[in-house]
């Protein structure tokens, strides 16, 4: 990978999907057909290269996004591998984030499943072109036609079908390319490497023409040179098809479709050359654009090493205690031993090292531009969404967001070795990791890990045990809520104190007014200016959004609810900032008592698949666990029970829903809101 690549060869792509629709298994099999890779590791021996960390070989699913790059019929290939399991969702979010280009891997089997659909929104939120692989076509129960229908249903997608499988289930053969007309078939004795491409079998000929036809007609409808031609009857060449269907993708007019099984190393290449023919490379998509961080100026970063720097850190690891940034570089050029400016801390930074990334292992290079993925070493201070650019010319890029946890353990070192190791190694986690926090309880003194989910928190807890020889004791999971007001209130307060030789005056009347749910916290000020100077406002917001950090029932962060500043004073020369931050506060406390606080629990969105028989049992549970079942849908002989439950009521449901079903129930949760219970 020594030799330049144009920036018009480079694939930036992510694969993205439900949990167990095989897209680990997809990208070991693109590593092994690029000579990436000289075998095939497999997901279910716990070998895959993509899953290189021991928990997700132990448990056979992709925890970290792994970037690797490989190269294929003279385009380089950038492949994040994400994970399909919802609690690592900011994996997907921050990894879609810098991506031009998306897989999205269907199992044939459960069709588009509800994870599938989280990341295809997440997806579709950065406006990433798409295409879809509809695998495991050798399963029992695979049905092409179906998933295809559900990606119109649930994605709201406007599937292009361009394969269509040969044979199916056990008889699956291979796939009719429509674009070519052309029959591909998989050499079984070489793991798929060798193919032959032959004429269509004539009794598949009839369904070929009539996919093909469908689908010049979708194309037509999206470019209207296919579209003039179309019309006139006139031959449509390969290389016009390929375009339009290029164009098409690009502006998300269209997802081309096709088909495999990648477990039996079939339509792997043909899903290779379609990242190539369909997938934009970084210059056909529109530049990113940044803000000048003194001035707030719109800042354009062209897709060109003859711009200026700017990269995003999308991601930092631990590897080996040593501290790893993965940069999406937008535009200029970056040089190993080089300072680097980052807008957010106001700071310079050295990258002492560069290193294009191929899972858990790395090739040192002297200099990467526009359009690279690449993994430096050196950076102290800068993290996850923060921007590089050159210091002469800054530029600050959009940041990532990252949800809010909502599941917290207490954990406590086991011996006196393990207390000093104990915040050095949680440090590192949060570093690598914006969904975890790490928060000390002031009334017990325990230290108090919150994440994403049951799942997110014991990978943690394994892997501090792993790899830094950390020993912890686990609490019993505690539920992360929101406080709230029932009723308007009102207080005053007065701060009237000589601090270090000056006395500070300020006085505030503040009302508290409840709001509809997931409106958040807001400000506003019905004072005039004579009886407040509008100068010490800040201060008076900033101490009423300081209050709100913690409740008065139980000093969780307190939500919905407007602050009116309704009244005030000030004494000549003794007004201070300080003094009105801390009057507000005061008054805040004081109003929130009286408001009739009560708790805001987090609701789960929950979707549980079981079959007909256990149906009674699994609503049951779920009414005693005080969930609100929302819809009933009958899916391939499965029944989708889509539910609203309290996270506090979900602890061990999967043990709960196994033993149910005899372990057939499989389900999906992630956070929907704060409400309040009953």
């Amino acid at each position: 990978m020594t030799k330049k690549t144009k920036i018009n060869d480079i694939r930036n792509i992510g694969i993205i999907a439900h949990i167990d629709a095989g897209k680990t298994t997809v990208t070991e099999r693109i590593l092994y057909y690029t000579g990436r890779s000289y075998k095939i590791g497999e997901v279910h021996d716990g070998e895959a290269v993509m899953d290189w960390m021991p928990d997700e070989q132990e448990r056979g699913i992709t925890i970290t996004s792994a970037v690797t790059t490989c190269e294929w019929k003279g385009s380089q290939i950038q492949i994040i591998d994400t994970p399909g399991h919802v609690d690592f969702t900011i994996e997907v979010e921050r990894s879609l984030r810098v991506l031009d280009g998306a897989i999205g891997v269907f199992c044939a089997v459960g069709g588009v499943e509800p994870q599938s659909e989280t990341v295809w929104r997440q997806a579709d939120k950065y406006r990433v072109p798409k295409m879809a692989f509809v695998n495991k076509l050798d399963r029992v129960g695979a049905d092409f036609e179906g998933t295809v229908d559900m990606m119109k249903t649930k994605l709201h997608a406007r599937p292009l079908v361009v394969q269509l499988p040969v044979g199916a289930e056990d008889q699956f053969e291979g796939v009719i390319d429509l674009i070519d007309r052309q029959m591909i078939v998989w050499d079984e004795d070489t793991l798929g490497a060798s193919f032959e491409t032959v004429d269509i079998a004539a009794e598949l000929v009839p369904a070929a023409e009539k996919a093909r036809e469908q689908m010049i007609e979708a194309v037509a409808e999206t470019d209207d040179e296919i579209m003039e031609a179309y019309l006139a009857d006139a031959p449509i060449e390969t290389d016009q098809l390929v375009a339009a269907i290029r164009r098409a993708t690009i502006e998300l007019k269209l997802v081309p479709v096709l088909c495999g099984s990648a477990l039996r190393n079939k339509g792997v290449q043909p899903l290779l050359d379609a990242i190539v023919r369909f997938l934009p490379s970084p210059v056909d998509i529109p530049p990113i654009k940044g803000t000048h961080p003194e001035t707030g100026d719109i800042i354009t970063c062209k897709a060109s090493s003859s711009q200026p720097l700017a990269a995003l850190i999308f991601k930092v690891s631990m590897i080996e205690g040593r501290k790893l940034s993965f940069l999406r570089i937008y535009s200029g050029r970056l040089k190993a031993g080089e300072d680097v400016f980052n807008p957010a801390l106001g700071i310079k930074e050295k990258v002492s090292r560069i290193l294009r990334m191929h899972a858990n292992k790395r090739e040192r290079v002297d200099t990467v531009e526009a359009g690279s993925i690449v993994g430096v070493v050196g950076l102290k201070r800068s993290s996850t969404g923060e921007t590089l650019c050159s210091p002469a010319h800054p530029v600050l890029l959009e940041r990532i967001e990252f949800y809010e946890p909502v599941i917290s353990v207490a954990v406590e070192p086991k011996t006196h070795s393990d207390q000093e190791k104990l915040e050095q190694v949680l440090e590192k986690f949060v570093s690598e990791d914006p969904t975890l926090r790490v928060s000390t309880d002031e009334d017990t003194g325990q230290m108090i890990l919150s994440g994403m989910g049951e799942l997110h928190l014991e990978v943690i807890i394994s892997r501090m045990l792993r790899e830094f020889n950390t020993q912890v004791n686990v609490g019993k999971p505690q539920v992360v809520h929101r406080e709230s007001i029932e009723i308007e209130a009102e207080a005053d307060s007065v701060f009237d104190r000589e601090i270090a030789g000056q006395r500070q005056y300020g006085e505030v009347r503040i009302r508290l007014v409840p709001l509809e749910r997931g409106a958040g916290i807001r400000f506003r000020s019905e004072v005039s200016d004579d009886i407040l100077p509008p100068l010490f406002l800040p201060a008076v917001e900033k101490g009423v959004r300081e209050s709100m950090e913690s409740g008065t029932l139980m000093g969780y962060p307190v939500v919905d609810v407007e602050a009116v500043l309704t009244g005030g004073a000030v004494k000549d020369t003794l007004g201070t900032e300080l003094a009105y931050t801390v009057s507000a506060s005061m008054a805040c406390k004081a109003a929130l008592s009286e408001g009739k606080p009560y708790l805001l629990d987090p609701i789960m969105d929950v979707e549980v698949f079981v079959t007909e028989e256990f149906m009674g049992d699994v609503i049951g549970d779920l009414n005693a666990r005080n969930g609100k079942i929302e819809a009933i849908d009958s899916q391939k002989g499965l029944q989708v029970i889509r539910a609203v439950v309290p996270l506090a009521r979900m602890f061990g449901y999967s043990t709960a829903l196994r033993s149910a079903t005899q372990g057939r129930g499989t389900f999906t949760m992630q956070f929907s809101r704060f409400d309040r219970i009953g």
